[in-house]
């Protein structure tokens, strides 16, 4: 059984899972475009009472498994990431400007799911194994 998590209002246990997509599906995610986009989740949870659970690609999305908070205003969040690692990722891999044009680096739409009773080993397994059938190495 997962620990549950107390403050002075609640006691919770909120996981996510949240799949976001590139613009126009796009296969510019590898290795090094995955991990910057994940320091940047990680950089911007603590402001939102976000918990990095699990991260994985393919190369055209992103996997996360996250815990939240009651208070947590996700779509706040969603909008900030998505903002902020697309104006950083098309600065530092210039190349994806030639794949995508305009601002946008993700899609508008986004997959947010709970974990909705579903054990998180099997959520955890699930996003270790996304992108194993494109044969990128993770």
């Amino acid at each position: 059984m997962q620990k549950l998590y107390r403050n002075s209002h609640s006691v919770h246990l909120m996981f996510y899972h949240f799949v976001l997509v590139v613009k126009y599906r796009r296969k510019v995610i590898d290795d090094d475009i995955s991990g910057r986009l994940r320091e940047i989740f990680e950089y911007i949870c603590p402001n939102y009472g976000i918990e990095l659970e699990e991260w994985n690609h393919d190369i055209d999305h992103v996997h996360v498994m996250f815990k939240a908070q009651p208070t947590t205003e996700l779509s706040k969040f969603i909008n900030a990431y998505k903002s902020a690692s697309s104006r950083l990722i098309k600065k530092e891999f210039p190349f994806i400007k030639s794949q995508l044009w305009k601002e946008y680096f993700w899609s508008r739409s986004f997959c947010l799911l709970t974990s909705g009773g579903a054990p998180i080993e099997v959520l955890r397994q699930y996003i270790e194994s996304q992108g194993s059938k494109s044969g990128i190495a993770h």
